[in-house]
């Protein structure tokens, strides 16, 4: 019997050849509704996804032939992972191809904020050449945070070896230190980081979890790095917070108003007032959830996925 794979999502070519040379059967659908194909999952023992809708616990009921689900990305947040598994269905992500990405990204972030340099190359072509406003800092003998120190997290430690920082990683998950980072509690981070780079989940546990008191209980004003999910971070209070000067900048790839398949932001007439200030703010880098969106990690994420379904019918 063909293993026949549904593919919602565009992606790197390689992913559909290599599939498909290696026996199993593709079909493709990138327009159709959730409702238009939960109608005929039932004829799939795959699905290959990004972000486009959520497969639920209705779309999982109707999917009876269903084996695996493979997301190329790093997160399965719009997967009901519990239920999937329930069902037997094998849950595959690629974190491990767009760890680099993103831990290229992050550190290009910081460098940024540091030594002002959008904010500086902005100043000179519209007319004016400031220096002492711009006058950088120097992310030597800094002391960088890491939370969540998983695939991303330990990327990002490794890029940071060739600084004369002190790392520290706090994580749910016990001994997970090694030699680029030193695991701590949040509490110990909390009262050492000059910098905070999120490299987490979006869980029940994370939703907002960099709120008011989160932010407070740093000892010392700190920069703010997210390129995990932007629902992790209340927006508001990091305004806030950054208006009381308790966070000296933020590098933001994620937002809170992202839609759930990180195409789009919010489609509403108003802008939030927290995110006019993020728009506004010489201290403030924004990206388009595009920290682990390279071409290299383009190819990767596919060859990533490719290789664990093949693995999945060994």
């Amino acid at each position: 019997m063909s293993v026949k794979i549904l593919h919602i999502d565009s992606n790197h070519p390689i992913l559909w050849a290599q599939l498909e040379e290696a026996g199993f059967e593709n079909h493709a659908d990138f327009k159709s509704s959730k409702e238009e194909v939960e109608a005929k999952i039932h004829e799939y023992n795959g699905i290959v996804i990004r972000s486009r809708f959520k497969i639920d616990k209705t779309f999982l009921d109707k999917a009876t032939n269903l084996k695996f689900i493979a997301r190329v990305g790093a997160g399965l947040e719009s997967i009901n992972c519990d239920y999937a598994t329930s069902m037997q269905v094998s849950l595959i992500a690629a974190p491990e191809g767009n760890r680099n990405a993103v831990a290229e990204h992050s550190l290009g972030v910081i460098l940024s904020l540091f030594n002002n340099l959008n904010q500086a190359d902005a100043e000179i072509k519209s007319g004016h050449w400031n220096r002492e406003s711009n006058r950088g800092h120097e992310l030597d003998g800094k002391t960088v945070g890491i939370i969540g120190y998983g695939n991303m997290g330990k990327a990002f430690a490794k890029k940071l070896r060739g600084f004369d920082t002190q790392v520290l990683c706090y994580d749910i998950l016990e001994n997970v230190g090694d030699e680029n980072a030193r695991q701590v509690s949040l509490q110990e981070l909390q009262q050492k980081a000059d910098v905070l780079s999120l490299h987490l989940p979006w869980t029940p546990e994370t939703d907002k979890m960099v709120n008011h008191d989160f932010i407070n209980a740093f000892s010392k004003p700190f920069w703010l790095i997210n390129t995990s999910r932007g629902k992790n971070v209340v927006t508001a209070d990091l305004v806030e917070a950054m208006k009381a000067k308790k966070v000296l900048g933020a590098g933001l790839d994620v937002l809170e108003y992202e839609k759930l398949s990180f195409e789009t932001l919010f489609q509403d007439k108003n802008t939030p007032e927290a995110f006019q200030y993020l728009l506004e703010a010489k201290n403030v880098l924004l990206t388009p959830h595009i920290a682990g969106w390279t071409f290299e990690s383009h190819e990767r994420l596919a060859q990533v996925i490719v290789d664990k379904i093949k693995a999945l019918f060994r």
